[in-house]
């Protein structure tokens, strides 16, 4: 009878650890492999998405290959996604449906707030910041991806200089030209740095060029680029080169007329905010929009410092203190409108 007992307990236990509702091992994979359904879902869409950007056709064949996906099990998720309206057939190509665009746009916005994210806040290497903000990105819902966004300060770039589709979907409008197919003794500021190849970026990255940095091509041949930002100089492959996007500085906000960094406003001199430099990120970033130093608001340098540094500014009624470092990634406009 014991005996007997003690087996009804254990096939009890048993039968709980299975079909228990949340904890069970019925549940557990259900939900791994609702994981893995959605993973592969949104790897398909944002694959679509790039090849429809490039111009370029997207077979089945080439889905499979893609996400290293047997024919049969890409067949099959090309399948569920017509059902679920995200991707249609024209001829034999692959082509996203308007909701297939719309949730592509999303998972790319949820992936670069990671990136810019892991990059800026978690201080992550930034060639390692690519691979995690993949694996997390599938794992995050739309208002944990809104709060993510709010609390960085509604970021537009993200760390390699893509821009970051808003809420609605809509993409910051922007040109931009390769550095291969720029001018030489021409000064171009960097806007993005392409991440794929990864070997081609970690060189970038280790000879020091940064987004928003100012260079000018000095030497141009088959076999190296040349260039120089002033101080120091430069030298790439053309193929790596080839992944580092300009544009004009005529075309830049920080070189309209009468702007200026902070730290070379002349005393009393009031003038408007017209924006952060994108050097400044993480919690200096911060730091600064909590202080109310956004576009729009007026400051100007008050209480002279024999030193010099740091020196006070009053804004928004409130006198802050600011080192010449900080201060030169605020650009500002003189004016002559009265303090906000």
């Amino acid at each position: 009878m014991e005996n007997y007992a003690l087996w009804l307990i254990l096939a009890l236990l048993l039968l709980a650890a299975v079909f228990l509702p949340r904890w069970g091992l019925r549940s557990l994979v259900r939900r791994r492999l609702a994981a893995q359904q959605r993973e592969r879902v949104e790897d398909a869409l944002k694959t679509a998405l790039d090849q429809q950007w490039e111009n370029r056709p997207l077979s089945l064949r080439g889905l499979a290959d893609y996400l290293h996906l047997s024919e049969q099990a890409a067949q099959r998720l090309v399948e569920s996604m017509q059902a679920q309206g995200l991707l249609s057939l024209r001829g034999s190509d692959l082509a996203l449906t308007p909701e297939g665009e719309r949730t592509a746009l999303q998972v790319m916005r949820a992936h670069r707030l990671l990136e810019r994210y892991l990059a800026y806040e978690a201080r992550m290497p930034l060639e390692k910041i690519h691979r995690e903000a993949h694996r997390m990105e599938h794992t995050l819902t739309p208002a944990q991806v809104n709060e993510m966004e709010a609390a960085m300060g509604f970021p537009s770039r993200d760390p390699h200089g893509d821009p970051i589709p808003s809420l609605s979907g809509q993409l910051p409008a922007g040109t931009s030209t390769l550095l291969t197919e720029w001018k030489a003794n021409l000064p171009a500021r960097i806007i993005h740095l392409e991440d794929e190849p990864p070997l081609a970026y970690a060189q970038i990255l280790a000879e020091g060029l940064h987004l928003g940095q100012v260079v000018r091509i000095l030497e141009a041949t088959p076999e190296r680029y040349l260039l120089s930002d002033g101080e120091n100089e430069y030298r790439l492959a053309p193929a790596v080169a080839a992944n580092i996007s300009v544009e004009p500085l005529e075309e830049t906000i920080l070189t309209g007329e009468g702007i200026l960094p902070l730290n070379e406003l002349d005393h009393d001199q009031k003038a408007e905010i017209v924006s952060l430099d994108e050097a400044c990120q993480g919690f200096t970033r911060r730091r600064f929009l909590d202080l109310g130093l956004t576009p729009g608001t007026i400051i100007f340098p008050e209480l002279l410092n024999s030193f010099g540094d740091p020196r006070a500014y009053r804004v928004r009624g409130t006198l802050i203190a600011l080192r010449k470092e900080q201060a030169a990634q605020i650009w500002v406009r003189p004016t002559t409108e009265a303090s906000a």
